[in-house]
Order: structure tokens, then sequence, then C-alpha cells
């Protein structure tokens, strides 16, 4: 069924395993298909709600596809192992993926039905070509038996995005990661020193940073660019231009997505729209007057850091966990007068607007084996999932551990961690590390990293809480209606837009090196055109229900 304000306050309440257990399958409530889960109720809590502690009723093993890092490789005796099976009656068998083979890995398993019972670190749209198989359960059926999911889509108004992500049957098979506010961390850094030698403040507007970057090599003739980047390698400045793709009335870099922009009315091709445009055209103008660096659209992350850490340029695309990578290079480098600080982005012609995806309150999700629908505690499983990655304890307890252990708590609220446990360099000197040697903040067990702003900002420095809270009061573009297409539609779109995408990452390196020039532009979207562009856009707006 689909969930509506009304329907969310009830699934708030009790599951009352003494009644039939049924969960609803997606569409109108009138008519549904009654999926009968009465005999899968092994381990499950009665009184399961909102602010209910799960555990079991006896022990139970899940099986959990892990995302093994090389930072925090996997290790059973991890407390957070031990703490979920003496404090909640679950244990697991471990179905260990490598991180560099995830991607592909996890969608052999998936699609040949070998996949475990819990899959996290998983997005919508990495499963939604492997879901007609029938592999995947269609979580959206049993969303009864997930209260605290529905309490947070409820109080958060994320029911639109909920909806965005149904197919075209009207299911959705992830259950996203869920964010309270925006969680935005790309943008520039900048030598705050060399900024306040020349009197300059933080850029209001894109248009003022060009004109700084002017200022910043006139006061430095031996830099020769004053600003460089980096993450460059499925297309040029994928970060900063996804960062800077909003403010244009765009979308772009790593939010390139789909390759289709919500007008207000329809979807147009992004790659070929005039705010798309006008984003290329101003760092092409940075690069023509030599204040971009052309190898920053190629070059790899060490040597653009060993350019900003030596002093050879002045900024360089940063997000709020590198900007402390760079302080480390500038002291390795002996130079200790240096000062780093990452900018708010600017705004642009379009606005002061962060782009869908990056406003988005989405993260990576978890999806389900269908068949841990078969098992006889399924939904025990399901109260799991709930509680551990969308109750404010589960949050907490994934993310931080557990107190008097890895951490302490203020009066107040302030968690503070152990002093033999550091993160990020909340610590600095401490012997162990709350991922590596606990199992804690591990984006296996934590979807968001928190949920709550409270628990994304808890370890948070100050600055990166400030420029949070500045990010966020910008507006967000509008996202459109959700594109449910079917099997069909979306294996010869996908074709399509990959081309088409191809074309347009290579072009939008040509046009900003120089190598292409702007008065060129008609030709590229003609080239666009020929390689299916409407069509693929017809496709889209007709998925999403659009009229003409």
């Amino acid at each position: 069924m689909r969930i509506t304000p009304r329907r969310a306050v009830a699934a708030t309440a009790v599951v009352a395993l003494g009644l039939t257990l049924t969960a609803c399958s997606s569409g109108d409530d009138d008519g549904a298909t009654a999926v009968d889960v009465s005999d899968k109720t092994t381990g499950a809590m009665e009184d399961f709600g909102v602010g209910t502690t799960f555990k079991a009723t006896e022990p139970l093993e899940f099986g959990l596809m892990y995302r093994d890092h090389p930072n925090y490789p996997f290790k059973d005796d991890w407390s957070i192992i031990k703490r979920l099976a003496e404090d909640h009656n679950v244990s697991f068998d471990i179905q260990s993926v490598p991180l560099a083979d995830w991607q592909q890995k996890r969608s052999l398993l998936i699609s040949s039905g070998d996949a475990a019972d819990l899959i996290p670190s998983t997005y919508a749209a990495d499963v939604e070509t492997l879901t007609s198989g029938g592999a995947v359960l269609p979580i959206s059926d049993y969303l009864d038996y997930l209260p605290n999911f529905q309490d947070k889509i409820e109080k958060w108004g994320l029911q639109e995005d909920l909806d965005r992500l149904r197919q075209a049957d009207g299911k959705f098979y992830v259950l996203p990661g869920l964010l309270e506010q925006p969680k935005p961390s790309y943008s520039i850094a900048i030598r705050e020193d060399w900024w306040e030698d020349a009197g300059l403040e933080d850029p209001k507007t894109w248009d003022e940073f060009a004109d700084q970057l002017e200022v910043i090599k006139k006061e430095h003739p031996e830099l020769d660019y004053p600003y460089t980047e980096r993450w460059s390698i499925n297309g040029p400045m994928e970060a900063t231009l996804q960062a800077a793709a909003g403010n244009f009335g765009t979308e772009a870099g790593w939010g390139y997505g789909d390759g289709v922009t919500w007008n207000g009315s329809e979807y147009e091709y992004t790659g070929a729209s005039e705010g798309y445009k006008e984003l290329v055209t101003y760092f092409a103008d940075l690069v023509d007057r030599g204040l971009l660096d052309p190898e920053g659209l190629t070059q790899e992350d060490d040597p653009a850091k060993a350019k900003f850490s030596t002093g050879k340029v002045a900024a360089l695309g940063s997000n709020d966990q590198e900007v402390v990578v760079y302080r480390t290079g500038f002291e390795e480098a002996g130079d200790k007068d240096a000062k780093v600080k990452h900018i708010v982005v600017p705004a642009g012609p379009a606005g002061n607007i962060m782009d869908a995806t990056t406003g988005g309150r989405f993260e990576s999700g978890i999806a389900l084996s269908s068949k841990a629908a078969e098992r006889d505690d399924f939904v025990a499983m399901l109260q799991f999932v709930d509680w551990l990655y969308y109750s404010d304890e589960g949050l907490e307890f994934a993310k931080w551990g557990v107190e008097g252990e890895t951490y302490t708590k203020d009066a107040d609220g302030t968690r503070t961690l152990a002093d033999d446990v550091d993160w990020s360099g909340l610590n600095p000197g401490a012997p162990k590390l709350l991922n590596t040697d606990f199992g804690y903040y591990n984006g296996v067990w934590t979807l968001a990293h928190g949920s709550t702003t409270d628990l994304v900002k808890s370890t948070l420095k100050p600055e990166v809480q400030d420029f949070l809270d500045e990010m966020n009061q910008k507006d967000v573009a509008e996202k459109g209606p959700g594109i449910a297409m079917d099997e069909m539609q979306r294996e010869e779109a996908s074709l399509t837009q990959t081309n088409l995408q191809d074309k347009v990452m290579t072009a939008t390196a040509q046009f900003i090196l120089g190598e292409r020039p702007l008065d060129e532009w008609d030709a590229y979207v003609a080239e666009l055109e020929s390689a299916g562009m409407s069509t693929y856009v017809d496709t889209v707006n007709q998925a999403a229900g659009v009229t003409k």
C-alpha cells in the first residue's frame, strides 16, 4: 500500500503478533494482495514499536553481505558483533565481499540468487535492473513491520522522496538511509592566510571567486595557476561541478545521474540545457584566463594535493574531511603558517541553490534478498533492521558504540570518545579507532552515519558544523516526479543514456579546456540529438507521467 501520513502514524503502533500477520503490497488499499507472514515470527517481539529496544526472543543468525573496507577489515571479535549477539540475540553469517569488488560481486550474487539475506551499502539504482528476476525483496510490501522507518519518513517529510523510488510495478526494493537534513560536504579549499593578506573575504558568488583568483594571481606571481582540481576519474572535476551545478540551474559531475533535469514542468536533457552550458562556460573562462590549472581535469589526487601543500596553487577542490588532510600536508611540507578554509559553495546565476542530489536526504540503504521472506524469523529480521538502521537508539549505537566503553555522554547529551578511542582526529593520539578496532561508524551498520542532525553533527568539528548550517540555508532544486520505467524501457534507455553521457563528459572536458570552442555548442547538441537524446527524454517523461 502507498504510505499516507495517516498510515505512517498507525505504523508506529506496536505490532500485535497475537493477530494474523500480513503485509500489504503497494498500490491502493482496496483489493491489495496480502502477504501472510503469520508463520514467520520466530524470535520476533510482540510489542515492538517506536522507542522499543529490539531483542530477539531467542538467538538468531542472519545472513549479511559485508562490504569489507581495507581501512577497517572485518574482525569477528569486534565490540559491535559481540554486543549485537549478547544484548540483541543477533549474530551473522558473513558473506564477505572486498570493497574493490563490491559493485560487480554484489550484482552477481543477487542475480544468481546467492546473495545473503541482508544487503546493506546499496542504493536503489544499484538494484533497479536486478528486481525483475525476483531475487530482491519488494520491501515496500512490508512497511507495517518497520515502525521507526515510517516514523522518520513522516516526521521528516520524506514521503514524496520515498515514492520516487517506486518502480513501474509500484514497489520499491531498497530501504534508503535517511537524513533529517541534507549533508553536503564538497566545495573549494582556499589558502585563507593569502585571502586575508589580500584583504579578501570568502566569495559569495562564483563570479566573485573568479575575481578573487585574479587578485591572488597578482599577489603571488610565482603561481602558474591560483586554482587546481581533482576527482576526475569518470568525468572532469566531478565533485566541484556537482557542488556548483545547482547554482547554475543544472546537474553535473557526480550528480549527473540519469542525465535529465526537472525544469518545473518536464524533464530536459541535462547536458544540452542552458544551465549546463552556463556552468561549462564559467569554468572554461577560468582556464582561458589562466586561473584554473588545465591539469586539474585529468590529474590524480596526490599530485593535486601536492600542488596545494607546496604552495604551487592557492585553491583546490575539497570536502569537509579532506581539508584536514590538506592541513596535514602543509605541516609535513614545513609550512606552519598556512591556513586552510573550506568555503561555503558560492551562489550563481540561478541563485543560492543546491542541486537535487546534494540536497537529497537519502543515503546508501539496505536491500533484502527475496529468500529472506521465506525464513521462519523473517518478522524478527525486519524488526532488527528497523531498530538498528532507523531507531534513535540503534543509530546512536551503530555510530558511537557503547556508553562507558567507546564514549561517554554528558548531562546535556554531548558525547565524547573514550580516552583510548579516536575517529577522524577527534581524539588525536588515542591508540584505538572507533571503526577499525570496534566496528562502529561502519557503513554496513549505519546507513547515514547518524541520520538525525544531532548524530550527524556529533562527530563533526565546529567549522564543519558551521559549513553545514550555512549550506542548509540554500534552497534545494526541485527534484521532479519519480521515473518509473518498466524493464524494457529501462534496458533501452540505459544503453542510450550511457552513450549520451560518454559524449557529454568528453565534450565537457573539451569545452572547459578550450580544445573545442564554445561556439560549437549547437553542433554538440546536434550530436546528442543524433545519439537519441530526444527519444530518451520522451521515454523519461512518459515514465514520469508527464503529459505535454
